[in-house]
């Protein structure tokens, strides 16, 4: 008759073996495999070694069944689950890359309908060509000035690309400042220094123009107006003939402005009477206007501005209301101005100046 066993190990009755034994059931885990007993062997058996039963929880405190993946536990047994999102859950949950397509564009026409506008010659040249080769802006930015409606062909805007213009006929104008397209039409600013003549050639030998024309010698240029020898100041040079009959004649009425150094002081009522007008002897004479620069003892600095063109006006005005001039100098014409030029040199106006200055005469 088979005997039982005790709790220690031996069977018991009807010889089955007690729980906890060796050939019996595994001690029950928690959820993640570890052991209730934290670790601690069966009963009726000693510690293993390093306090950890056989099928108690292994090294670090896992049993021989082991957490299940990416599972832990603590030391006293609690089991914190699963941890929310494994790095494979990672890398699943990624959307996929996006090829990167750029921005639609809607393409420009190659052959816009420019037919129908009066200006277009089939035989001419483009107009942003033509505006970019007399160097108003690069031919990019000229097509963006024409779509903006910013170009003027004989006076008609033009805002379609593709037209093409004659060169030798048709004026342009950007903005209202029309644009020099006679690239055999040169332009300059001269600082004329006092003691020269405002001439091209001297039979006496004189300091003249021409003694500063370096490196226009091959340009024939003629200068636009006078200034007498002991005025300093602004004088243009040019080869275009109507520019310079336009500044010239008195109905264009294009101003002139002068800094006028005389003797001081000044009493009240000068400028108000140069402005009104002084009798000459050559008929009345008036500046524009009058203002007073600078004050030192002794002496004014005074700026006029007048469109008259008649010889020596300015020094004749300040002579009738007694205050001869000791220095003057010219500043502007019209839109040109001297600025910081050094005396003596003479610099090429660019095609802006050039644009206001034949706008300033309606050319």
């Amino acid at each position: 008759m088979a005997t039982s066993r005790s709790s220690s190990g031996r069977p018991g009755p009807g010889g089955r073996r007690a729980p906890g034994s060796q050939g019996g059931q595994k001690p029950r885990t928690g959820q993640g495999g570890t052991s209730f007993q934290g670790g601690k062997g069966a009963p009726g058996r000693g510690p293993a070694k390093g306090g950890a039963a056989k099928s108690g929880a292994a090294k670090g405190g896992a049993g021989k069944g082991g957490a299940a993946k990416g599972g832990s536990s603590t030391g006293t047994g609690q089991d914190r689950g699963p941890r929310p999102f494994a790095s494979s859950e990672k890398s699943s949950r990624r959307m996929p890359a996006t090829p990167y397509r750029p921005p639609h564009r809607k393409r420009r026409p190659k052959n816009p309908p420019v037919d129908r506008l009066d200006q277009h010659d089939p035989d001419g040249v483009r107009l942003q060509k033509l505006m970019a080769q007399a160097g108003v802006a690069s031919r990019r930015v000229c097509e963006e000035m024409i779509e903006a409606g910013r170009v003027q062909v004989n006076g008609e805007t033009i805002t379609e690309l593709g037209i093409r213009v004659d060169p030798d006929t048709v004026e342009i104008h950007v903005d209202g400042v029309r644009v020099q397209l006679d690239e055999n039409l040169v332009y300059y600013a001269f600082n004329k220094p006092e003691g020269v003549l405002s001439t091209m050639e001297d039979p006496e030998g004189r300091p003249c123009v021409a003694d500063y024309l370096n490196q226009q010698k091959n340009e024939r240029v003629f200068h636009v107006g006078r200034l007498d020898v002991e005025t300093e100041g602004l004088l243009l040079l040019t080869n275009d003939g109507e520019l310079t009959n336009r500044l010239t004649h008195p109905s264009y009425e294009v101003p002139k402005t002068y800094l006028v150094q005389v003797r001081g002081p000044m009493e009240k009522g000068v400028g108000a009477a140069m402005k009104a007008g002084i009798e000459l002897e050559d008929g009345i004479a008036s500046v524009d206007s009058f203002r007073l620069v600078d004050s030192t003892p002794g002496h004014l600095l005074v700026e006029v501005v007048l469109h008259s063109g008649r010889n020596r006006i300015v020094r004749r005005l300040f002579d009738a209301v007694g205050h001869p001039v000791e220095k003057l100098v010219r500043t502007e014409v019209g839109p040109i101005r001297i600025g910081d030029q050094r005396q003596g040199t003479i610099r090429r106006l660019s095609k802006t100046e050039v644009g206001h200055l034949l706008a300033s005469v309606g050319m």
